[in-house]
């Protein structure tokens, strides 16, 4: 393991890793697809001037361990051995994926998250939405029990707007040996968003957690539109867009915004 590493051993015995670092009120960072914990650095770096911040790998991915079969409850039971160790309430950031992992355990861990705040958690809202995510979710699933974790990421970054051409390319990129590693756990997310990706309303609604819900300005219209749904359907959401970003947003323009809500 990385210096500076430590772990936590989660309800079903899946060793869990996580880096901590700053000082004050703590804040989990919990991020999406074929990422690891190293790719919240930039952020936590950020923030660690006024908050502890925790990056953690999430099951099957970076140092952690994994654990068959997999269940989106097991993610949530992650988040709470890492909080009980933590031993104090927490704030939660979660991103794309991870923040449909983050709105799940706001209502299971009750108490323990104080303040949420996610960006771009990717619903689809109309039904050729929904269609779309669940013939995403078959031919993925298909392919990685077949074993092809190469094509497996290729249909995860066409599915989220990468041409063949990039695809291609990326193909050739040192850092795809690692997002092979990775292919995995893309079922997970596929799972955590559940069937058709669709907006879980029932759910959001019993979220009592002051929500902050954000998207970026110069991203996709869907991605407007599902975290207009989500802040509407939260009983004590804001609803934020930050001017100029992607899907892939700037740490530099994000971390003010949650050191501020996260006061």
């Amino acid at each position: 393991m990385r210096a500076g590493t430590l772990t936590v051993t989660s309800k079903d015995g899946t060793k869990i890793a996580y880096s901590k670092v700053g000082r004050g009120p703590v804040v989990v960072l919990v991020l999406g697809a074929l990422n690891s914990k190293k790719s919240g650095d930039s952020l936590a770096k950020l923030l660690a001037s006024r908050f502890t911040v925790i990056s953690y790998d999430r099951r099957g991915r970076g140092e952690s361990t994994d654990t068959v079969p997999y269940a989106p409850q097991r993610e949530v039971e992650d988040l709470r051995a890492l909080i009980d160790e933590i031993g104090e309430p927490v704030f939660l950031y979660g991103h794309s994926s991870g923040a449909a992992l983050a709105l799940e355990a706001a209502i299971k861990l009750g108490k323990q998250v104080t303040k949420l705040a996610i960006y771009e958690a990717p619903y689809g809202l109309d039904a050729d939405a929904r269609k779309a995510a669940k013939e995403y979710d078959r031919l993925l699933k298909k392919l990685l029990a077949s074993g092809r974790k190469g094509d497996a990421v290729a249909l995860f970054v066409r599915f989220v707007g990468v041409s063949d051409k990039q695809v291609q390319a990326l193909r050739r990129m040192a850092m795809w040996q690692g997002l092979e590693a990775l292919a995995p756990t893309l079922a997970y997310d596929s799972d955590i968003l559940g069937e058709g990706h669709s907006l879980p309303a029932a759910l959001l609604a019993g979220i009592t957690t002051p929500t902050l819900v954000m998207h970026g300005g110069a991203g996709a219209p869907s991605m407007r539109d599902a975290a207009q749904a989500i802040s509407e359907a939260i009983p004590k959401a804001q609803f934020r867009t930050l001017a100029g970003q992607k899907h892939g947003v700037s740490a530099k323009v994000l971390a003010p915004v949650l050191a501020d809500f996260f006061a």
